[in-house]
């Protein structure tokens, strides 16, 4: 095993609009069930998943591996490095199920978010907070369970730059928001499964206009995602219902903090500028 060979889950993302149906379908079995490929026999693999052994086998050229077996190397490899797989994860939450929930959901969060740092190509990352800083104009679109962190995104961006603005939310029209977008404008899209129609389609709108598109996302599944110029996917892994946004923030956090370093000191006084006028409006205490 070299280093060279990707990460299975960015090799899929990487090529995921190029497949066909069937190899999409082996793609996301690959990508939810890495313990599986670890471990059990192709013959095993094709059965469980109902889709043939061959598939397999084009599914791990077309992603960048020689064959099946430098794919399951890479597995076995990742499963190692990560110390425990997600199904082992929610095997023991269940079977821990009479325990407290908040050790549980920290150490969930705290390892979505340690895979973060694994997951993100820094280059990749720094060409976003360029596209974003040099923007004319960004709009931040979420739904359902997303749409509360766009509004936190937008609302961090806001304190040093005021060319971003939540588009559906609070009055603004999502297609007014989009209509008006240009190649020098960028559209930051949030979303989780269960995927909102409104943000692929937003997507593709906003790429036919011409803009930027940057997705944060949890699975290459999102069908938003071969819109997309620039994507980043967080894990979601918790032991309640719903999916964690907490790798999510973090990166959320990281842009913005990027950002705020990129522009220097012309951010550092729109900061205290917003700062003096919060407190002019009584919207902070004075402490």
């Amino acid at each position: 095993m070299t280093s060279a060979r990707p990460q299975i889950r960015a090799a899929i993302t990487a090529n995921y609009a190029d497949l066909s149906e069937t190899l999409r379908t082996a793609a996301d079995y690959l990508a939810d069930n890495q313990l599986e490929i670890a471990t059990r026999s192709l013959r095993a693999i094709a059965a469980a998943s109902g889709v043939s052994p061959a598939s397999y086998t084009r599914l791990a050229r077309a992603i960048g591996f020689s064959d099946y077996e430098a794919l399951r190397e890479q597995a076995r490899m990742e499963l190692s490095q990560r110390g425990s797989s997600f199904q082992d994860k929610a095997r023991q939450l269940r079977n821990e199920a009479d325990q407290p929930l908040l050790p549980r959901q920290a150490a969930a969060c705290v390892d979505n978010i340690k895979a973060l740092v694994d997951d993100i190509d820094p280059v990749r990352l720094e060409q976003v907070v360029d596209c974003l800083s040099k923007a004319r104009r960004t709009v931040v679109v979420g739904a359902l369970a997303s749409a509360g962190f766009a509004d936190y995104f937008a609302y961090l961006a806001n304190w040093f730059n005021d060319s971003w603005i939540v588009a559906g939310r609070n009055g603004a029209s999502l297609g007014g928001a989009l209509a008006s977008l240009t190649k020098d404008d960028c559209i930051v899209i949030v979303s989780k499964h269960p995927y909102a129609h409104r943000s692929v389609r937003a997507a593709e709108l906003a790429a036919e206009n011409g803009a930027k598109v940057i997705v944060l996302t949890d699975s290459h599944a999102f069908p938003g995602l071969q819109f997309a110029d620039h994507h980043f996917i967080q894990r979601t892994e918790s032991p309640h219902f719903f999916s964690s946004y907490a790798a999510t923030l973090v990166l959320i956090e990281t842009i913005t903090g990027m950002l705020v370093a990129r522009a220097g000191s012309e951010a550092e006084a729109r900061i205290q500028n917003v700062d003096r006028h919060n407190r002019l409006l009584d919207e902070l205490e004075n402490v």
